[in-house]
C-alpha cells in the first residue's frame, strides 16, 4: 500500500525502524558493522558507513525521538520540495555531517557515531525556513513551541545522545547537518530568504 503525500519520509522511517530494532534487539554486531567509524573509513575504505549509520540508533529512546521528529517535519518538507528535493535535504545533511565528523575526528580511529539526527536536523531546519513560527505541540508541554525553537532544542538534545553509544558529543556533525539543510533549501528555493524577512 502506498502512503500518500510523503513516500520518501515514510520509507526512511520504516527503514530506520527495521534496521535499528534488528540491531538493538537481535544483533549488536550488525550495529557495529554499519555505524560511522573513523577507523573503518580510513583503513577499510568503508565510506558507505556515512549513510548506513543514519539508519541505526544507540537505544530505543534515540530511535523514537528521531523518528517522531521526522514523522512531523518530513511530510511537509517533502510536499513543499517534492520527493527528490526532500531526499536531497536528508541525504545532503547526512553527507555534510559525515564529512565534518570525519574531518574533526580524523586522528581518532576509534571514534564511532550513529543515528538519523544529522539528516533529521537538515529536514527540521528546512521546515523552519518555510514556517519558523509554526506552533509545535510536543508531548507534555502545554503550550505551543515555535518551530525554530523546537529545531534548536532538537539539535542540542540529539547531539548529546550520541555520547551514549560510546563516541563523544557530535555537536559539530549535527550542526553541519542543520546548516546543510538550510543551504540546500535556499539553493532549491532562493526566494525563501526574501519571504523570511518580508
Amino acid at each position: 500500500m502506498e502512503l500518500p503525500g510523503a513516500p520518501a519520509t515514510y520509507a526512511i522511517i520504516i527503514a530506520n525502524l527495521v534496521a535499528s530494532v534488528y540491531g538493538l534487539s537481535f544483533d549488536r554486531g550488525f550495529v557495529g558493522s554499519f555505524a560511522f567509524n573513523v577507523g573503518a573509513l580510513v583503513n577499510a575504505k568503508q565510506h558507505y558507513r556515512i549513510f548506513t549509520s543514519s539508519f541505526l540508533h544507540g537505544d530505543y529512546f534515540h530511535l523514537l525521538f528521531n523518528m517522531m521528529t521526522l514523522f512531523f517535519f518530513g511530510p511537509p518538507v517533502e510536499r513543499l520540495l517534492g520527493t527528490d528535493g526532500f531526499l536531497v535535504i536528508f541525504f545532503g545533511a547526512v553527507l555534510a555531517s559525515g564529512i565534518v565528523s570525519f574531518y574533526v575526528n580524523r586522528n581518532n580511529l576509534a571514534y564511532t557515531s550513529l543515528g538519523a539526527s544529522d539528516g533529521v536536523s537538515g529536514v527540521v531546519l528546512s521546515f523552519c525556513l518555510f514556517a519558523p513560527l509554526y506552533p509545535i505541540y510536543f508531548m507534555f508541554v502545554p503550550i505551543p513551541i515555535p518551530a525554530i525553537v523546537y529545531g534548536v532544542v532538537y539539535i542540542l538534545i540529539s547531539a548529546n545522545m550520541i555520547g551514549r553509544f560510546g563516541g563523544r558529543v557530535a555537536h559539530e556533525a549535527h550542526l553541519a547537518g542543520a546548516i546543510a539543510g538550510v543551504i540546500l533549501t535556499i539553493a532549491m528555493r532562493p526566494g525563501i530568504v526574501a519571504q523570511i524577512f518580508s
